[in-house]
């Protein structure tokens, strides 16, 4: 089974899978409307609107895994980021990332991209657990807004710390290097 394969659902639950975005390259990150770092949903916006006549595609995956901080349903999620972001790029429906019963697709994308890129590596790690979160296993998510780059043929070539903006040079750089390829 490859990555295009793996079914969910969208925000208003139509089954989906990743193979409508085959020969794209994708930014998938799992959000949450009550976060921290739930202003990044802007720089994804943007970034989604700035670059997909090049053949980038955002895709939220919201996920109530962390501090319960995604506890709406499909439509008050869908209400939230349109309403406060002006969210344009798809949705998915919420879905476990970690845990015992983590999606397939994140099973998927954490084996594949077991370490997260970060500034200053473990900080935001040690951030957390200051507040008593720690992850299960070392290429678990490790919280709200971890990104993950898909290139054209499927490969997850990088992964972003929560921490790192969907507008910072990490970020921008990988997926420009990705756009890049035909």
């Amino acid at each position: 089974m490859t990555i295009y394969d793996i079914p969910f659902s969208t925000l208003t639950g139509a089954p989906a899978t990743l193979a409508a975005y085959k020969g794209k390259v994708l930014l998938l990150v799992n959000v949450a409307s009550r976060c921290g770092l739930t202003p990044q949903y802007e720089a994804l916006e943007k970034l989604y609107e700035s670059r997909r006549e090049e053949g980038l595609v955002v895709i939220g995956f919201p996920s109530n895994d962390f501090g319960g901080q995604e506890p709406g349903t499909s439509e008050e999620i869908a209400r939230f980021c349109t309403a406060t972001f002006g969210v344009q790029f798809p949705m998915a429906d919420k879905m476990p990332v970690t845990g015992p019963h983590q999606h397939p697709l994140y099973a998927h994308l954490t084996t594949a991209q077991p370490v997260a890129l970060e500034h200053n590596p473990g900080a935001f790690e040690e951030k957390l657990a200051g507040y008593g979160h720690h992850r299960s296993r070392p290429q678990d998510v490790l919280w709200n807004f971890e990104k993950f780059l898909i290139a054209r043929d499927g490969a997850v070539v990088a992964r972003f710390n929560p921490d790192v903006r969907p507008d910072d040079a990490l970020v921008v750089e990988a997926i420009t290097r990705e756009l890049d390829k035909r």
